[in-house]
């Protein structure tokens, strides 16, 4: 979650099909739902097919009877005009839509091929560009389809919706027919001969061949539904590899969105670096400063009456004893803001229950750490957890939270969940942005979670080694 940049995904070991004669069944039903996909795509297909098609067409007719009759505007001439214009105007309002459409499909076949058939698809998309027109929300329409167009991922998706509509429906439909073949073909004809199952003869002729005995017959759908029923799995990893070795983006644009990732965090975390500088001398400034220049021109004053007054003189030296005391305890509570003792000494868990401790709210924290973490990592953490609880605090409603600590499989994993009002949303504040850009700069990443009437739940996910 980076300002709306669409970052690439890293593939991973999709999770395992579900086993048993149940799964197998379940499988059948999602190469069903998958192939309900592929018609949407051709639909797509079509949408994206037929303006170009037909602006193609009216100029090249248009052009063509302008040189075979000259100059003369006749009929012909306007239906190729109009069939022209009308192509045209189809590529201004339908292509974007189309596109982005496109887009949209393959990356629900990206998140089902991982889910249905156990095999996970890395995206890799171009991040969207800045509206040219200051204070516009939206793309103006050539600056849509050169960030479209330019992109290798848009073609990658389209030709996507070609090979699924060639190729992918033989993989989803041969189970699901092979199923229904045997039943229609052979199940039924062939109980049409058991007792009290004559009705079905009315609907269900049996198949001409020699030797088509009811036993047979059953015997035949028999095997064709097991069949079909055991493929099911079997046809749909190979639907997931189909769409892998086409969706699957290019090493070069891989690590092309990386770079620009890398650029833009860098970026980020260069801004945030100079704001909390900028902060930390104004409160340096405002704060510290001021009271240790007072208690100088206070103990200037003192030296000058300590001959003549030495009771007002006395006076003095305790208010500058009292303005340097206030002075350390706004040096220390500046110190703990940079980098908390507590985190230094004790580590992530601990800082995090300190900070539960002086929380408003009733915090919970699981999951201790077997260990510590990167310094960088923890103090990123630590601050993460702290702006997250304040939010909590300050916009949920809510009367408990809970923290939870996880370190597996190479990643340090925290999740704060609340019984508050749900509704959070990153983009309507500077808050959360402001997280997922502190993770970000370490390869993190934020997942916001928060129904409206709750509960909220959000994950922060930052690789890194324990110690």
């Amino acid at each position: 979650m980076m300002n709306g940049v669409a970052a690439g995904a890293r593939e991973a070991t999709g999770p395992r099909l579900r086993p048993g004669f149940p799964g197998r069944l379940l499988a059948l039903g999602h190469a069903l739902a998958l192939f309900g996909l592929l018609l949407a795509g051709a639909v797509l297909l079509a949408l994206l097919a037929a303006p170009v098609i037909l602006a193609a067409l009216g100029l090249g007719q248009f052009l063509k009877y302008q040189l075979n009759h000259g100059l003369a505007f006749d009929g012909q001439d306007a239906r190729d005009l109009f069939a022209l214009l009308l192509g045209l105007a189809c590529c201004r309002l339908v292509l974007p839509a189309a596109l982005l459409a496109t887009r949209r499909l393959a990356m629900l076949t990206r998140r089902l091929s991982a889910r249905w058939c156990g095999v996970a698809i890395a995206a890799a998309y171009a991040p969207k560009p800045v509206p040219a027109t200051a204070g516009s929300r939206h793309l103006g329409y050539q600056q849509r389809m050169s960030w479209l167009l330019n992109d290798v991922s848009t073609w990658r998706d389209t030709a996507w919706l070609v090979v699924n509509l060639v190729v992918g429906w033989v993989l989803l439909l041969a189970p699901v027919m092979m199923v229904g073949f045997g039943v229609i073909t052979f199940l039924v004809p062939g109980s049409a001969a058991v007792p009290g199952m004559h009705g079905v003869s009315r609907w269900a002729t049996p198949p001409a061949f020699p030797g088509n005995t009811p036993t047979v017959l059953l015997a035949i759908g028999v095997a064709l539904v097991a069949l079909g029923v055991a493929t099911g799995p079997v046809a749909l990893r190979g639907y997931g590899g189909l769409a892998r070795l086409v969706l699957t983006p290019s090493r070069e644009a891989e690590l092309a969105l990386r770079v620009e990732q890398l650029a833009q965090t860098r970026r980020e975390t260069l801004d945030t670096g100079a704001a909390e500088l900028r902060r930390i001398e104004r409160d340096l400034h405002d704060g510290a400063q001021a009271r240790l220049v007072a208690m100088g021109l206070t103990l200037d004053a003192a030296g000058r009456l300590i001959d003549t007054d030495p009771a007002a003189a006395r006076a003095l030296l305790y208010e500058a004893r009292d303005a340097s005391a206030r002075a350390l305890a706004e040096l220390r509570d500046l110190v703990r803001g940079i980098h908390p003792p507590v985190l230094a000494d004790r580590g992530l868990a601990d800082a995090i229950r300190a900070l539960a401790l002086d929380s408003p709210l009733r915090v919970q924290v699981t999951g201790p750490l077997d260990g510590r973490l990167p310094a960088p990592v923890e103090s990123a953490g630590y601050f993460a957890v702290s702006e997250l609880l304040a939010n909590v605090a300050k916009h949920s409603g809510a009367g408990a939270a809970e923290v939870d600590l996880r370190h597996s499989s190479g990643s340090l994993r925290i999740t704060v969940s609340d019984d508050g009002a749900g509704g959070a949303n990153p983009s309507r504040g500077t808050g959360l942005q402001g997280v997922a850009r502190r993770v970000a700069a370490f390869d993190g990443v934020l997942v916001v979670s928060s129904p409206a009437g709750g509960p909220t739940v959000i994950n922060l996910e930052v690789p890194c080694k324990l110690s």
